[in-house]
């Protein structure tokens, strides 16, 4: 047994701990500068916790997916009012923003520098200005997550800005925040967390460690995302799918991903399509091509024992085969009414190209076999 493990260095979670922002943020600084998501939860109470505290704080709204372009423009703004402390309040899009401005805020040159895939692959090497993550959805657990994932519009692609040293000092997951979140996004996100603890759990890279985090979120999810997307205001849903959501960037952090969030980044970049959504609809086909492909491998590739176990957490019967396991997640996008890919404007045509752009993303890499082309091909033709 042998492995490494890394998050951030303090993880405060539960139902009511937003309370406590003004306390744990005082030994940052003064003065803060708090990434919100444009529309999304109302920061109102964050802010009158923050000021009661005697903290100075401007508010920076963030649209959509951040672009090179927006990381630039908030470094400028962070530098402009001198703050001492970033918090990135929203969604994965917004806490990510948060961690690249942050990073940049200490280290020299372009983002475009540090970016992987389409940049300079260059090593960050100063410890960023502090930052505290807290999420108003239960998704991607990018609050213990050392990358933050950008768009560069003009490669049409998405790609990750990586270093430890994007993890925030301190990531406050209050489950409270959740509630109101609309059903197709609890669907969205959720789905996303689901995915978060599967891949992982098959990836090569996974190993005793982070696989308690995987079964433990794959567990809570079976049983509460249904009741969270149905019934927003149940309390222990939310604080089930919010926990998922951390064990997914535990595990994801510390052991990778696979062909779901490898076709993810391209197709977000060519597309204006939300990542949980897309990483939803990925999901079944990606499980049934990656089971194919491993049966050809021989019946006893132990990835295929792997999937054997998420078909009986999933279904919550000892006796399910991998087929259930697949059967199971096809009806749950059925359930929460995940669109197909085409929805968002893919078409045939564009297969080729994000298939190409898929295998030279970080996340393939952790994928449980080797796929041919024909078999992504396959993928993206069953989530269309």
């Amino acid at each position: 047994m042998s492995f490494d493990f890394i998050t951030t260095p303090r993880i405060i979670f539960g139902l009511g701990r937003i309370r406590e922002i003004g306390s744990i943020s005082i030994p940052f600084g003064r003065r803060v500068l708090i990434f919100s998501s444009k529309g999304g939860a109302s920061i109102t109470n964050l802010l009158d916790i923050l000021k009661t505290a005697g903290l100075e704080c401007e508010v920076m709204e963030v649209e959509g997916e951040p672009t090179v372009d927006m990381i630039r423009l908030g470094v400028a703004f962070a530098k402009k009012i001198k703050c001492d402390l970033i918090i990135g309040f929203g969604g994965g899009s917004v806490i990510d923003t948060g961690k690249a401005v942050s990073v940049m805020l200490t280290n020299p040159g372009e983002v475009e520098d540090y970016l992987e895939v389409v940049g300079k692959n260059q090593t960050v090497t100063q410890t960023a200005l502090p930052m505290i993550a807290i999420p108003t959805t239960a998704g991607t657990g990018c609050e213990v997550t050392r990358n933050a994932v950008l768009v560069v519009p003009q490669k049409k692609v998405k790609v990750s800005l990586r270093s430890p040293l994007l993890l925030p000092r301190v990531a406050l997951i209050d489950p409270e925040l959740t509630f109101t979140v609309p059903p197709e996004v609890t669907a969205a996100t959720g789905m996303d967390a689901l995915a978060q603890v599967l891949e992982p759990y098959v990836s090569i890279r996974s190993n005793s460690f982070t696989d308690l985090f995987c079964r433990e979120g794959m567990a809570r999810a079976a049983c509460s995302l249904r009741q969270a997307f149905y019934k927003g205001d149940d309390q222990q849903a939310r604080e089930n799918m919010a926990f998922t959501s951390l064990m997914g960037g535990l595990a994801l952090a510390n052991a990778g991903l696979g062909a779901v969030h490898g076709f993810a980044a391209p197709i977000g970049g060519m597309y204006n399509a939300p990542h949980g959504a897309v990483c939803a609809r990925l999901l079944p086909p990606v499980v049934s091509v990656n089971v194919r492909a491993l049966k050809k491998q021989g019946s006893d590739h132990p990835a295929l024992e792997r999937y054997q176990e998420v078909a009986k957490m999933l279904t919550g019967n000892q006796e399910a085969k991998i087929e259930d396991g697949i059967e199971w997640l096809e009806q749950l996008c059925r359930d929460l009414q995940i669109p197909p890919l085409s929805w968002y404007g893919m078409s045939q045509e564009s297969i080729p190209e994000l298939v190409v752009k898929a295998a030279r993303t970080s996340s393939m890499k952790g994928n449980p076999v080797q796929l041919t082309e024909e078999e992504l091909k396959d993928i993206l033709n069953m989530a269309l």
